[in-house]
């Protein structure tokens, strides 16, 4: 008996051990078959989240950020025990003593799934099984991804510290409102840094881990709210938070920045603009758009915020002001069902929602608004921002009398008397206020529309190339495409600097007498005769008033005497065109390029000729802090003293290439001058410093340039519409881009200042006639006389003529109109007699500059 019994608990025995081994045996096998091809966990070590890029300007403010992932890396020493406590009470709140992975956790998990069926299936993962989901593994709710997730969990907690799985996983969960870890979360939910947090806010971004959608704080605040105080509970009981303090915290509202319970972060954030998206476009090609995105760099911006809204408000109004000298209101083009404008919640919702710009300041905000009823005289509308009073806010019928209206479809109809004549119920339209000038008492709101003409606008520091202020277009949220950096134009006239650049370099002089004549030039598109733009010729003329008065065929013959292949190289190397195309008519500037090489190539006239290299960044910093990129290169040696004497600069040493003769730059600033002073410009640009530039039309005013410099900023603009045609007559860039140019640099030399143009050594100065060229004696003084730059050791020949190997007619007067009907016979280069007519062009081909 006694045998029997032995034998049979033997057997069970038995059997059990065998179950056990088997288990054990099963249990290992599994673990070793899924454990031999994981990741690799000691990768986390050297982890380097994606982080936000930044951009700073140069008074250290914060500008702009750009991330795929919403995150603000933030080390487990910054985190305060306050926020670990709260993630690890709603978490893992075993997170300090378990070795990666909680069986009873598990063990509870397997029950309550047994319990529902399948319909509660909770994941029971620690802090460190997290991480490795969510660093190496998918989020999926299997048993094989579950044992790998254990398997990596055990080996990082012999790798790394409790502390340092902490900081991966709090820098990496997503919190919801595109915010990756609890740094960019608090700054999200409540614009804090997580040192200002309190009990019950850590307790919030606790409570979003496990499902950030199901707990937003505006559409289920009262779920959010039940998950904060279970958080807050656990920390009570884990010993965090006293009861006195729980209590507290417990009875504190749900208050974020969604719920407008504080400011947003963004609200800080200047409105993104041309600026900084256009180095968002140059250093994703520098640096590749993942780094930029996700590498955290730091930006530092070469833009000044001072100047910066000036040129903005500079350009929008020669825009405004031709656009509203058309005389046309274009249709509204976003318009809201007049079934939602029954009540202010309804329109208020459905007008925050539409696709209209909001960056325009222009005379004050532009509103967005909507016409919420057209009457007899005015139409009632709703503005975006502005407080309903109780009589209303209209468009008077006095706002609308300077236009007619453009249908989307149909005819442009007769001038509008009321409001109802260009406006429709559910049109979204931009207004704003009508002030009076001495006290800034509302008038009434004005009726406003976004420019068709567009154009661009560059200023930049003639030495080092930062760009100090740029401005692409009449509104980013409008359009986004660069025009200063991306529309390809044709400068037109504004060219021609490069051209008698060319010719300064190869022995002419200023005093140099160019044949002002009518030209014909075979092209395979037919016969060629540019004209001047004043549809007159001049004859003989020196070259510093050919450039003062943009004289087409001077410059023509001046390129055909230099050789257009040496023209074209000087352009090539100031950066105006990468290949340019060695055609006669592209010394009118008739092939197309930047506005922003213009300007860079301008500012290395002012500077005496060295080579400027634009840039909109000063210093770009990886997320550690160390420079990876610097834009100026120039040597200064005393910059490394402590200090220096009163009064005394330190010396920088430029080290930058000589891209032109600096006796030659000088030469053509002083030309350039005169088209400020009593040229082309001298309507439009007045400044209290000396200043020098060119402008530039094309044929039909396709577009309009003004490119002008003092001694230390170069500025340019140009005006046109996106898709080329005329501006009208009197379109020009010395009238639509010379005030543009004015008002910004107003601003500009009160600020910088500006001198006169340092003279370099190496030349003398001699008085001549700029009428003929006639050199004058050194005491001579009046209106024609000026005093030029020539070398020393070069002995000016006056009186030289050139005609570019164009033959000039021996019947033809000093001046000659060529207007009003009137024909004039010339001798042509083949010597044959041919009739110029009155309007005697291009034919159907552009031929770039005219003035």
């Amino acid at each position: 008996m006694l045998r029997f019994i032995l034998s049979f608990f033997g057997g069970i025995f038995t059997t059990i051990t065998m179950a056990i081994g088997m288990v054990a045996l099963t249990v290992g096998a599994i673990f070793w078959m899924y454990g031999r091809d994981l990741p690799s966990h000691e990768s986390l070590a050297q982890y380097s989240p994606p982080t936000i890029s930044r951009i700073y300007s140069g008074q250290g403010q914060i500008i702009d950020e750009f991330a795929k992932e919403r995150r603000l890396f933030a080390p487990a020493d910054t985190i305060p025990d306050l926020v670990k406590q709260a993630f690890i009470s709603a978490e893992d709140k075993n997170f300090y003593t378990h070795d990666g992975y909680d069986l009873r956790g598990i063990g509870a998990a397997a029950v309550d799934a047994v319990r529902s069926r399948g319909k509660d299936v909770r994941g029971a993962s620690t802090i460190t099984q997290q991480v490795m989901k969510n660093f190496l593994l998918s989020g999926d709710r299997q048993a094989e991804r579950k044992i790998k997730e254990i398997i990596l969990a055990a080996r990082l907690e012999e790798t790394l510290s409790k502390e340092q799985i902490l900081e991966l996983y709090l820098n990496e969960i997503f919190l919801g409102q595109n915010s990756y870890g609890v740094a960019a979360a608090s700054q999200t939910y409540f614009n804090k840094p997580l040192s200002d947090l309190e009990p019950h806010e850590a307790a919030f971004l606790a409570s979003l881990p496990k499902a950030p959608s199901d707990y937003h704080p505006v559409r289920q605040k009262d779920r959010l709210e039940a998950r904060r105080n279970f958080v807050l509970k656990e920390m009570m009981e884990n010993g965090y938070i006293d009861t006195a303090t729980y209590e507290v915290e417990v009875a504190s509202p749900v208050r974020s920045v969604q719920n407008g319970d504080f400011d947003s972060f963004k609200a800080e954030l200047p409105p993104r603009d041309y600026f900084t998206d256009e180095i968002r476009r140059q250093l994703t090609e520098d640096f590749g758009e993942g780094e930029f995105f996700t590498g955290g760099l730091t930006v530092r911006a070469t833009i000044d915020q001072e100047l910066q809204p000036v040129a903005a408000m500079s350009l929008r109004r020669a825009l405004e002001d031709y656009d509203r000298s058309q005389g046309i209101w274009r249709e509204a083009r976003i318009k809201i069902d007049p079934e939602r404008l029954q009540d202010e919640e309804s329109w208020r919702t459905a007008l925050s929602e539409t696709k209209i710009a909001r960056d325009i300041e222009l005379d004050g905000p532009w509103y967005p608004a909507v016409v919420l009823s057209v009457g007899d005289n005015d139409a009632r509308i709703g503005i975006e921002g502005v407080t309903e009073d109780e009589d209303g806010h209209f468009i008077t019928a006095k706002d609308v009398g300077w236009a007619r209206k453009k249908p989307i479809e149909g005819k442009l109809r007769s001038k509008a008397k009321v409001a109802g004549d260009l406006l429709e119920v559910g049109d979204v339209v931009h207004v704003r206020a009508i002030t009076k000038d001495e006290d800034g008492t509302f008038v009434r709101w004005s009726l406003r529309q976004v420019p068709r003409v567009q154009g661009g606008f560059v200023a930049m520091d003639v030495n080092t190339g930062r760009v100090l202020a740029m401005q692409g277009g009449f509104s980013y949220q409008s359009s986004v495409f660069n025009r200063a950096t991306q529309a390809k134009r044709q400068p037109g006239s504004s060219f021609k600097p490069f051209v008698y650049a060319s010719a300064l370099d190869s022995g002419y002089s200023p005093a140099t007498i160019v044949v002002d004549a009518p030209i014909e030039i075979n092209t395979p598109q037919g016969l060629w005769r540019p004209r001047n733009a004043s549809n007159e010729f001049y004859g003989p003329t020196p070259l510093r008033t050919g450039i003062e008065r943009s004289r087409n065929l001077m410059t023509i013959r001046l390129a055909q005497e230099v050789g257009m292949d040496v023209v074209a190289d000087y352009a090539e190397r100031f950066g105006v065109y990468d290949n340019m195309g060695t055609f006669l008519a592209n010394a009118l500037g008739s092939e197309e390029t930047t506005l922003y090489r213009m300007v860079a190539a301008y500012a290395m006239f002012a500077n005496g000729g060295e080579r400027v290299q634009p840039t909109l960044v000063d210093r770009v910093q990886d997320r550690y802090g160390k420079t990876i990129y610097r834009h100026d290169d120039r040597l200064c040696y005393d910059c490394e003293l402590a200090s220096l004497d009163a009064g005394i600069p330190p010396n920088i040493i430029s080290n930058r290439e000589q891209v032109m003769d600096p006796v030659t730059a000088y030469q053509l600033t002083s030309m350039m001058r005169g088209v400020v002073e009593r040229g082309t410009a001298s309507r439009t640009v007045n400044l209290p410093v000396p200043t020098a530039g060119k402008t530039g039309t094309t044929n039909e005013a396709k577009d309009v340039w003004f490119v002008g410099f003092t001694s230390n900023i170069v500025a340019g603009c140009y005006i046109g519409y996106d898709q080329p045609r005329g501006l009208g007559r009197g379109a020009s860039g010395g009238g639509m881009c010379g005030p543009v140019f004015q008002r910004f640099m107003e601003e500009a030399t009160q600020k910088y200042g500006g001198g006169p143009f340092e003279v370099p050594p190496g030349g003398h100065f001699i008085k001549i006639d700029r009428y003929t060229g006639a050199r004058l004696p050194d005491d001579a003084s009046g209106e024609t006389v000026v005093s030029e730059y020539f070398r020393d050791g070069e002995q000016p020949i006056f009186g030289l003529l050139y005609d570019g190997g164009f033959a000039m007619g021996a019947d033809l007067p000093l001046f000659k109109e060529v207007g009003s009907g009137q024909t004039t016979q010339v001798t042509t280069s083949t010597g044959e007699k041919t009739t110029v007519g009155p309007k005697a062009n291009f034919g159907t081909l552009s031929s770039g500059g005219l003035y």
